[in-house]
């Protein structure tokens, strides 16, 4: 079985950059590594090149690869911590270090799998994303909703794409921001320096973030956020940009951490299918957080009512 791909060549590369390293960083397409494993062929404005040519900006690139063979999505019996489910629905509390749908490095243990599990009659169709509807990091914890039928589906993900569903989310940060509420209004594109990563930028996509401090220690503080869009990353770059990111995130915090990511989605409110009014779903505290609050507690630990 063959794959391919066509496009354009973006403006935001740096010169003389390598074929295989635009495939890799800009278009994620697959690792370098790979590039040879899947015997892929380039066509560089109409003609066959090696992936040691550079490329510039405007140039046409066609390419095939084969693609290997993929792994039947199986029914995996995962313990799930269900907050609410119907014959329509449900609704979980993912844990951290739980990825929600396959993907390279990730084919099995996932939200995905479970799912599969609990409810026989879904289906998993071709897209290995079976009920989905939205998405949280790996490292990311909180309030993720499935549908159990392609009809509510549709429902939950149109109201995620029409931006009336609301999402809360808590998170710890290094220092305390200078504004205790504030709107972080920028547009985000990816980091040409770093493809894993996203940046604030003059162009891209526009995010926006609302946040409310709700806590602060001499060295961080409690926030509530709520996205108001939904970019990649956005908390998370964000919250770089303004020089206070998340405690724990080893991609746009500190290079070395003791902690995991303070990042938890704590409420969801989303219209359910037959029902007039907007459901709240919450979820508790992680006890990560309850960790690092407590080691504070000689600044006074008492916390707001979440």
């Amino acid at each position: 079985m063959t794959s391919s791909f066509s496009g354009t060549v973006s403006a935001d590369i740096p010169p003389r950059l390598r074929l295989d390293r635009y495939i890799a960083e800009y278009l994620n397409l697959m690792s370098r590594s790979q590039i040879k494993a899947r015997n892929v062929q380039a066509v560089l404005n109409g003609k066959a090149v090696k992936m040691s040519r550079s490329i510039q900006r405007d140039d046409f690139i066609e390419l095939t690869w084969n693609t290997p063979g993929v792994c039947e999505l199986k029914p995996e019996n995962i313990p799930l911590d269900i907050i609410y489910e119907n014959e329509h629905v449900v609704v979980i509390n993912k844990l951290q270090g739980m990825v929600v749908h396959p993907g390279a490095g990730n084919w099995h243990g996932t939200v995905a799998h479970a799912l599969l599990h609990r409810h026989s009659q879904l289906d998993a169709g071709e897209t290995w994303r079976p009920g989905i509807v939205h998405r949280l990091d790996k490292d990311t914890s909180g309030v993720l909703i499935a549908a159990y039928d392609s009809e509510t589906l549709d429902f939950l993900v149109r109201q995620f794409k029409e931006r009336s569903v609301h999402k809360r989310y808590i998170a710890l940060v290094q220092g305390i921001p200078p504004k205790m509420c504030d709107c972080i209004d920028t547009y985000i594109s990816r980091d040409i320096k770093n493809r894993q990563r996203f940046t604030v930028s003059k162009t891209g996509k526009r995010a926006v973030t609302v946040y409310k401090v709700l806590k602060t220690w001499p060295d961080m503080s409690l926030l509530y956020i709520e996205p108001k869009t939904g970019r990649t990353h956005q908390i998370r770059v964000h919250f770089r940009h303004i020089g206070h990111p998340i405690i724990g995130d080893p991609l746009y915090g500190k290079t070395h951490t003791q902690y995991s990511l303070m990042l938890h989605a704590k409420n969801l409110a989303i219209l359910l299918p037959g029902e007039e009014k907007q459901h709240m779903f919450s979820t508790p505290i992680p006890q990560r957080f309850l960790d690092i609050i407590n080691c504070n507690k000689k600044y006074s630990c008492t916390l707001p009512i979440l």
